[in-house]
């Protein structure tokens, strides 16, 4: 995809205060510290569009960006670790819950993994809800610069058996040398087109 423009649009805790269900969305999920605003930046070819932090759990809102004035992006608060008060932490689950549950323009959900870590119960989770609501999940092993090339394949390999999917449906990420960006734009375009 060619990005022509890319800004941000608002920050959102409740449907209310989400942009109009003009566009269709692609959001972003996964564990503090997955790289997920690199990745964004990346992939629009922006260096300081989302903020990032090396601090895991600094998303605490909906993020919403627009791109080309046609597509919606959408950045979501990373679930895990992340050392945020204990109030903070309660309210995601179900601040991430109705924005996936509720959001109609919604077309597909990138799922961020680190390459060097194995899925755990949070991915596991996340797929299945993804799943039940019939919401595409496109699968990302991000951070994949930080290991050769032969243990890319076997970590990608390790994580394809863990969740029952397809090696090759797993995109190998890398927000600093961009590896994988054409790759990821084809399965968002994709899945664009699935739908009516």
């Amino acid at each position: 995809m060619i990005i022509k423009s890319a800004e941000f649009v608002t920050s959102a805790v409740k449907p209310e205060q989400y942009p109009p269900p003009d566009h269709p969305e692609i959001a972003f999920a996964g564990r503090s510290n997955v790289g997920k605003s690199s990745l964004i930046n990346r992939l629009i070819q922006r260096k300081r569009l989302v903020k990032t932090s090396s601090t895991p759990g600094r998303t605490q809102l909906i993020n919403f960006f627009i791109i080309n004035a046609d597509l919606l992006l959408v950045d979501l608060p990373g679930y895990g670790y992340a050392k945020v008060p204990e109030a903070v932490k309660k309210k995601w689950g179900p601040m991430v819950e109705t924005y996936l549950s509720q959001r109609d323009n919604l077309e597909a959900v990138v799922v961020l993994m680190d390459l060097r870590r194995t899925p755990g119960v949070e991915e596991h989770h996340l797929f299945d809800w993804l799943r039940h609501y019939r919401i595409t999940a496109i699968p990302v092993l991000t951070k994949s610069d930080k290991l050769s090339k032969t243990q890319q394949k076997k970590q990608r390999d390790a994580a394809a058996r863990t969740l029952d999917l397809p090696s090759d449906q797993l995109t190998l990420f890398s927000a600093k040398t961009g590896l994988g960006r054409e790759d990821l734009w084809r399965r968002i375009e994709a899945s664009l087109q699935e739908k009516p």
